[in-house]
């Protein structure tokens, strides 16, 4: 099958789709869990970075933090159609990639926080790839609920990863400010 529709996930990136589409990602620390559900053939991929934080900024924002990302891809699963019974979840990231003080934690909170929210929801765990220290890129596929998964090695990625995270720590968490 040809895929017409494919999506790109960034950080905070949400999307759900009942039509054939391909939701791709690049993940180092960060998670991105994809919901299925297999007979009404829907599909969605979230990606988050930290498992907690505010949600008082954008709605982008907020779903950079996974408590927001997985009631938000719940959401959009549930406005398509699906029955979150019948979710099948691939969770995938969770990698310590970036030779930081502290970096290793992420990665570990991350993990621990999807466990924790699949146990609590009662959801279905059919596959996870999470840890390690190479990053994951992702491909989706809305209408079967298949899961490509792609270890990523090699210096550009970890040069990207790492400027991707500095660039990060150096912006505010949330917003503008705007003095008038």
């Amino acid at each position: 099958m040809t895929y017409e529709k494919i999506i790109t996930l960034h950080v905070g990136g949400v999307h759900a789709s009942a039509e054939p589409t391909v939701i791709k990602t690049l993940l180092g620390s960060c998670i991105a869990v994809c919901l299925w559900d297999p007979r009404a053939r829907i599909g969605g991929m979230n990606h988050f970075m930290l498992p907690e934080g505010g949600g008082d900024g954008s709605l982008e924002d907020a779903t950079r933090f996974g408590v927001h990302a997985m009631d938000r891809l719940i959401g959009e699963m549930l406005k398509l159609g699906a029955e979150p019974r019948r979710f099948a979840v691939k969770v995938f990231g969770g990698a310590s990639v970036l030779a930081l003080k502290g970096a290793t934690s992420v990665p570990q909170a991350n993990v621990e926080f999807v466990r924790t929210f699949l146990a609590r929801e009662g959801f279905h765990l059919a596959a996870k790839s999470v840890g390690g220290t190479y990053p994951r890129q992702v491909h989706f596929f809305t209408e079967s609920g298949k899961a490509l998964v792609r270890r990523v090695i090699g210096p550009q990625v970890e040069a990207a990863l790492l400027a991707q995270e500095q660039r990060r720590r150096q912006r505010p968490p949330f917003g503008d400010v705007t003095l008038f």
